[in-house]
């Protein structure tokens, strides 16, 4: 699959790396095409370095990893050569305090969707700290790491699950786009619990036999 990948920062690094072993062809696009070389080198393989125009052209997937601020307006800039891709959004719009900066609007990835009408916006890769996504594989107790997954287009679902199985993980149907809001607001809810009270957030949900009520085991 060819992939074009919007950003040069650690998620764009953590990413491409496994799409890169798994034998994709991946461009890395940046405004600094001094920061895209330097990243394609770190990730090695057949990743090039290109600019945010070029990269976009490329790919069939396109990654935006960009931060919540500048996501939208960057892909507003390129919508015309986003039509009939596969763009994937895995910023979250988390503020201080760990609140979470759409309250009440649009998701982030419901804005990349407004920004690039003609592009299959799905959500993912959205819960968890760059260092868990550059584990080879991100397997914990002997179960891989799960990643909810939500879009509108069979097509562009099934590439997006795939990556997400190249990626060590386990993808997880989420729902339509109209549900990537409820992961950005997971992912608040889960890093103010991580990083604010030190809790164990994952401990927080029961087995799935339990999920409702012990009389359905």
């Amino acid at each position: 699959m060819r992939i074009g990948v919007l950003g040069t920062g650690n998620m764009a690094d953590a990413l491409a790396t496994h799409w890169v072993r798994a034998g994709h062809d991946v461009v890395i696009g940046g405004r600094d095409v001094h920061k895209a070389e330097r990243l394609a080198t770190r990730v090695g393989g057949n990743a090039k370095p290109a600019g945010l125009r070029e990269a976009a052209e490329f790919g069939q997937v396109v990654l935006a990893a960009l931060p919540f601020g500048a996501g939208a307006s960057v892909v507003r800039e390129l919508r015309a050569v986003l039509d009939g891709k596969v763009l994937i959004d895995c910023s979250n719009p988390v503020g201080p305090g760990f609140l979470l900066l759409t309250q009440g609007g649009l998701s982030a990835a419901q804005r990349l969707a407004e920004a690039a009408p003609g592009a299959h916006v799905v959500k993912a890769f959205n819960l968890c700290h760059e260092d868990v996504w550059r584990m080879s594989p991100p397997v914990f107790g002997g179960r891989p790491l799960a990643v909810p997954v939500c879009g509108d287009d069979e097509t562009a679902l099934a590439r997006v699950h795939l990556l997400v199985r190249h990626a060590g993980c386990e993808p997880v149907v989420g729902g339509g786009l109209g549900r990537a809001g409820l992961l950005e607001a997971t992912a608040a809810l889960f890093i103010g619990l991580w990083v604010g009270e030190g809790a164990d957030a994952q401990a927080i949900a029961p087995p799935l036999a339990y999920a409702a009520g012990p009389g359905t085991r």
